[in-house]
């Protein structure tokens, strides 16, 4: 008999700012998944025949218990994750704003009456039953938001897996959860590993629909695991977005914030602008602008409150990242501490080849490369030339040229003169293979639904 390969009990917590253990959390296993599908399908069917007003009000109750403990969460989450202070205390205010945006949506889920011969004809929106939402290490509070707070807005119970490397504020939250007066086993956090709880999650047949934000590899092998039981998912996967900044911009603005649009979190953001691409004629000077810019990024202590860059999340991140970058390289530096934990410094490559493997794959680190351009179909060219297409800024003052290069560009989250890509009352999510599906935005509620349609004849 072949002996089964041995499963971990629990993971450590490691702090990335100093690689030291701050918590250890047991693993689900899979036969624990089932447990709690169960227990979720049972909470499931009372949730969805509350009245809207019930369910809108302890959706309140619970982003309200998330604000006042927003100072709390936020320290947990720059002690697992590395954040910095700043985007921590951010990343907790919208786990509660996303709370409030869905229990605002519960008595607003309405269906259509359309207009038939002999009858009455009138859809409704059913919820879907059970969700799983499997979040990253990379954004662990709000991604998990994403998909848990209009799940449950739209009637369903949510189980969330958690990354192995940041599961401590999801376990708070659902803390929180529960003393705001959600219903026992409602909302679930599932602790453990991929190959384990997060895959007994995606092949449960309990489980209607499955909701991933990870890299694309894992993606695919997610959505093909649905397939085979034609289960519902929404995909949130990799990026190399473009920065576009054409000579006509406003030089100064473009190169002073091009740094923390893909600093932001050490880089491990899928939306990060990590191609500059600047058109020919400014590229020297822009370059003369961008050093300083750089070089002033305050690295270090993420909970030191000046701090604009933290660690990365894990030394096989570290590792990852310096492999991106050849000994030598022409570009610009920032400084990044030494000692204990996983730093990086600030790193722009101004000689890479445009088909070079740090040009072209998602490094998911504190690295970006600038790139020339001549006109805009080159740069439109550029900036397409990748499998993904999540996100990406333009940078000029021609109205038309905006315009035509927004719809140009094939990504799903685009920015003028700027670099938004997320708000919760606005769609997000990628083409090609950054993902598939939409979260976010006024129809967020409506993607854990399905429609039914009932006819009603009046013929007597």
């Amino acid at each position: 008999m072949q002996q089964q390969p041995h499963r971990a009990t629990e993971h450590q917590i490691l702090n990335p700012a100093t690689g030291e253990v701050i918590a250890t959390v047991p693993a689900t296993t899979a036969a624990e998944v089932d447990t709690a599908v169960a227990r979720a399908t049972a909470a499931q069917r009372g949730w969805a025949a509350a009245a809207p007003a019930d369910r809108a009000r302890l959706l309140r109750r619970f982003a309200l218990l998330v604000d006042e403990h927003i100072g709390e969460l936020a320290r947990l989450e720059v002690r697992e994750a590395g954040h910095t202070l700043g985007n921590a205390r951010w990343e907790a205010g919208n786990v509660r704003d996303l709370l409030d945006y869905a229990a605002g949506g519960v008595e607003r889920l309405s269906g259509r009456q359309i207009p038939v011969a002999d009858g009455l004809d009138v859809t409704f929106l059913e919820p879907l039953g059970v969700v799983g939402v499997i979040a990253p290490w990379n954004f662990p509070m709000p991604i998990a938001a994403w998909g848990t707070a209009p799940a449950l807005a739209a009637g369903n119970a949510v189980l969330l897996k958690p990354a192995e490397t940041t599961p401590l504020t999801a376990l708070r939250l659902a803390e929180l959860a529960l003393a705001a007066g959600l219903p026992e086993h409602l909302f679930q956090v599932l602790p453990g590993a991929g190959d384990e709880a997060g895959d007994a999650l995606v092949e449960h047949p309990g489980v209607a629909k499955i909701v991933f934000t990870g890299s694309t590899r894992v993606g695919k092998r997610i959505m093909a695991k649905c397939a085979a039981r034609v289960k519902r998912v929404t995909l949130e996967l990799g990026g190399k977005s473009p920065n576009i900044v054409f000579a006509d911009a406003d030089l100064e603005r473009a190169a002073a914030t091009a740094p923390m649009a893909f600093l932001d979190n050490a880089g491990q953001d899928c939306c990060a602008r990590t191609r500059v691409l600047v058109q020919r004629e400014v590229h020297d000077r822009f370059l003369e602008l961008l050093a300083p810019a750089v070089e002033s990024v305050v690295v270090g202590d993420p909970s030191d409150e000046r701090t604009q860059m933290g660690p990365l999340i894990s030394a096989a991140q570290l590792e990852r990242v310096r492999s991106y970058v050849p000994d030598g390289a022409k570009g610009i530096r920032g400084s990044a501490p030494a000692g204990p934990g996983f730093w990086f410094p600030p790193t722009v490559l101004t000689d890479a080849a445009a088909d070079s493997p740090v040009a072209t794959d998602e490094v998911f680190g504190p690295v970006a490369v600038v790139l020339p351009f001549e006109d805009e179909d080159e740069a439109v060219r550029l900036a397409n030339a990748t499998d993904y297409g999540l996100s990406g800024s333009i940078w000029t003052r021609d109205v038309g040229r905006a315009l035509r290069v927004s719809r140009a560009v094939a990504a799903g989250n685009l920015s003028v003169n700027s670099h938004s890509s997320v708000r919760y009352g606005t769609p997000f999510g990628g083409f090609k293979q950054s993902g598939l599906g939409r979260e976010l935005g006024p129809d967020a509620l409506a993607a854990f639904t399905e429609t039914k349609n009932v006819f009603i004849s009046t013929e007597a």
